[in-house]
C-alpha cells in the first residue's frame, strides 16, 4: 500500500497493530479522524492516555477499575457469597451484560497452560484461596471457557477448593466446546450461569 505521507503511514500502521484491524481499515480510520476537528483527535489520544496511565486493577478480584476496589466489589447489592471463577476481564464484561448474575467476580488472569509456560503460579489462584479462607464465602461458580485449557483449570481449582467446605459448580453448557465466552450471545451466556450445576471432577 503507498501513502502519500510518512505521517499518515505511521499512523495506519499503529493503528492496524490492534486486533481485528487491517491497514484498509486502519486507513479509513485515520482519514477519518484527519477530517475531524482537532479537538476530536486530542480528546480521544487523552483518553487512551489516560486509561493506560491511570487505570488500576482491583486489589480483591483483579477487575479493572478506577480506584483500589472496583464498583461491584464495593456495592452492597451484590451477594458477597458467591464467588464466579472467570479467566479474562472481557469474560465478567460478557456475564455483567446478562443481567442474571449478582455475585462477585475473581479474575485469574489466564489458564493454565503448560504449552504455554503458565502454571498456577502465575494466575491469580493465591488471593482467590485467600477470600474463601477469610470466611463468608458458600459457593464458587467456575466460568471457564471449554476448552482443554480451561477444562484442566477448572479440574485444579476443584480440587484445591474441596477442602474448603465451599459449593462448587460450573457453568452449564450451553456454551459450545472450544468457544469463547466473550463471543457467546448474552441470552445463552446467562442462562447458563442460571443453570449452573455442581462441578464434578469424573
Amino acid at each position: 500500500m503507498n501513502f502519500p505521507s510518512k505521517l499518515i503511514e505511521d499512523a495506519v500502521t499503529e493503528i492496524s497493530r490492534l486486533p481485528g484491524i487491517g491497514k484498509k481499515t486502519a486507513l479509513r480510520l485515520a482519514l477519518h479522524l484527519l477530517k475531524q476537528n482537532e479537538a476530536v483527535t486530542e480528546a480521544l489520544s487523552l483518553a487512551l492516555t489516560r486509561m493506560r496511565e491511570e487505570i488500576r486493577y482491583c486489589k480483591i478480584c483483579h477487575n479493572i477499575s478506577d480506584q483500589d476496589e472496583c464498583s461491584i466489589c464495593k456495592s452492597h447489592r451484590r451477594d458477597k457469597a458467591t464467588i464466579c471463577v472467570v479467566e479474562d476481564i472481557r469474560d465478567v464484561l460478557a456475564i455483567e451484560n446478562t443481567n442474571q448474575y449478582q455475585g462477585l467476580y475473581h479474575v485469574l488472569g489466564g489458564v493454565i497452560s503448560p504449552i504455554q509456560g503458565i502454571g498456577p503460579e502465575e494466575l491469580n489462584f493465591a488471593t482467590l484461596m485467600d477470600r474463601i479462607s477469610g470466611g463468608g464465602v458458600s459457593e464458587v461458580i467456575l466460568a471457564l471457557s471449554a476448552t482443554m485449557e480451561g477444562d484442566t483449570t477448572a479440574f485444579y481449582l476443584s480440587k484445591r477448593l474441596k477442602e474448603s467446605g465451599v459449593k462448587v459448580s460450573s457453568i452449564a453448557r450451553g456454551i459450545p466446546v472450544g468457544g469463547e465466552l466473550e463471543f457467546t450471545d448474552e441470552v445463552t451466556l446467562g442462562r447458563s450461569i442460571l443453570t449452573r450445576i455442581n462441578y464434578s471432577q469424573e
